[in-house]
């Protein structure tokens, strides 16, 4: 299943002209049983040289992916072409002939209820189950080149050359190849008959004779990809999705609820900070909000609606930079004990600031793009990479400000206030660590971990993450009387020096002294 700039399509027609590699992945989708995949090649342009392989080197495969793996999108052209050789793992191939005009559809592994035939499926919806033997296809043709496969031709036969499954009886059934305009074209579909082939599976071109390098040959793919589930058209791990955003939404909602009545309690010790922690708590709602009524759309309808989505993005920006903003603010004291920030602290912003929407903007655009095109993975983790150079980056200011009332702790004799903001930024510290940790490294083991039905435990994890901080955040800086991060100290030396001058000149008289608080409001 692609995610694209706008959600999860149902039917995507990637569209590769020139390319020179020898595996495009195409797709990845987690199928339940009675799920359903189709595939429609409009479009295949190969400039092969004159070779004697009897062997077809292009096609398809569907594989299995296992738990615990990952799927790699860099490497250029694997070593061995996974059309030459058999497999003990659940693997289907669609080896194309070009000569004869036929794809042969070679089966790997105990496959009893993986269900392949040609063709798409029907417009309305159908009883799954095992696919008719009198269904054929009529591939197109051109002038001159006639080839339509017959019943009998359709129906599987089995290869003795090739039973070396994990079954010993590998399968082999012949599909017809249409030609047209020095291109080729053909169809088919496969149904999950059963919960034993229920996994999630990757689709993958091969074109075999661009695996030696130096020897690559352009040629044009155009193909057509539907999935579907039995209960919608989300993988199996999206399928929970929906729920799950709608839920964390109402949680922030509660905890951006409950923290404005607090600075509505206490509005004499509140700053500025405070109120923007509570934008920052709406604004992750209404991101969540339109995340979820997207995948719900997606999954009843095959579609997202399109000014959701584009609202989602837009409060998935906002709540990126606020979310860094308010961690560097915190981390420096600005609005708490300090209304200006330091060159170091300015560069920090100016560098952390622009990064971080440069990245969520980049993600946005990165999934917009097909899932096969060649630059796809490394631009991701790239970009993964930009987001933890910022995550380290927003710990300086607290590390900066720990040491400076570490230093300050023994020489401005206000030891105990110091020590107890010292703990506090050190706890904050711990917190920030903790939290990206948790969203950025954690959750991508536990993705890769756990069964393909259970990867929506990734989302839980970093949603319920970011809710644990915001709440350990707003309990540790609370405007709060206790609280030591708002203590300011109640006299400077500076300020004595200045009052006694003040006296002993004169200049005091008809005034009122001003006694500082946590606000700096109270006369006395």
């Amino acid at each position: 299943m692609k995610n694209s700039a706008f959600g999860v399509v149902l039917t995507r027609c990637p569209d590769f002209q020139g390319e020179k590699r020898a595996e495009i992945p195409l797709n990845s989708f987690g199928f339940y049983a009675n799920g359903s995949l189709e595939v429609d090649l409009s479009l295949l342009r190969l400039g092969l040289r004159e070779t004697e392989e009897e062997t077809p080197l292009v096609g398809f495969s569907l594989t299995r992916v296992q738990s615990g793996s990952i799927r790699s999108y860099s490497t250029p052209n694997p070593p061995n072409c996974p059309l030459r050789k058999n497999s003990s793992n659940l693997l289907v191939l669609f080896l194309i002939n070009t000569k004869d005009l036929r794809v042969q559809v070679r089966r790997y592994g105990d496959q009893k209820k993986l269900f392949i035939s040609p063709g798409l499926l029907p417009e309305v919806p159908s009883e799954p189950g095992p696919p008719k033997p009198e269904l054929t296809v009529t591939p197109k043709v051109g002038s001159g080149t006639i080839a339509v496969l017959s019943k009998a031709q359709s129906k599987p036969t089995v290869s003795q050359g090739d039973q070396q499954g994990l079954s010993g009886k590998d399968s082999e059934l012949v599909l017809g190849l249409g030609h047209l305009n020095n291109s080729y074209n053909f169809s088919f579909h496969v149904v999950i008959g059963s919960r034993a082939e229920e996994g999630q599976y990757s689709l993958n071109f091969h074109n075999c004779y661009n695996s030696e390098p130096g020897r690559e040959q352009p040629f044009d793919l155009t193909v057509m990809i539907r999935e579907k589930n039995p209960e919608g058209f989300l993988s199996a791990a999206e399928i929970p999705l929906f729920k799950l955003y709608l839920v964390m939404s109402a949680c922030f909602l509660a905890a951006g609820i409950f923290w404005v009545s607090v600075l509505c309690r206490n509005t004499y010790k509140v700053f500025k900070i405070h109120w923007l922690m509570a934008a920052l708590a709406f604004t992750k709602s209404i991101s969540l909000l339109f995340h979820s009524i997207n995948y719900y759309f997606i999954n009843s309808q095959g579609h997202p609606i399109e000014g959701l989505a584009i609202m989602h993005y837009i409060t998935h920006l906002l709540k990126g930079a606020l979310l860094f903003i308010t961690i560097a603010l915190i981390g420096s004291g600005w609005a708490f004990v300090k209304y200006v920030l330091s060159d170091k602290e300015k560069k920090i912003f100016g560098i952390v600031i622009p990064l971080q929407v440069l990245a969520n903007v980049a993600y946005i655009v990165i999934e917009s793009r097909e899932e096969g095109a060649s630059d796809y993975r490394l631009w991701k983790e790239i970009l993964f990479l930009v987001d933890l150079i910022c995550c380290g980056t927003i710990l300086f200011p607290v590390v900066w400000s720990i040491r400076h009332l570490q230093d300050a702790s023994g020489t401005d004799g206000k030891v105990a206030v110091n020590l107890a903001k010292l703990k506090l930024f050190r706890h904050y510290y711990i917190m920030v660590i903790c939290y990206v940790y948790f969203t950025r490294i954690i959750a991508i083991l536990l993705q890769v971990a756990v069964p393909f039905q259970w990867q929506w435990l990734y989302q839980l994890l970093v949603e319920g993450s970011t809710l644990a901080f915001f709440v350990l955040t707003g309990y540790k800086f609370q405007p709060a009387g206790n609280n030591p991060y708002l203590q300011l100290p109640q006299e400077d030396e500076e300020d004595m020096q200045m009052e006694q001058i003040m006296t002993d000149s004169g200049f005091r008289e008809g005034l009122s002294k001003v006694n500082k608080t946590a606000s700096g409001r109270e006369l006395l």
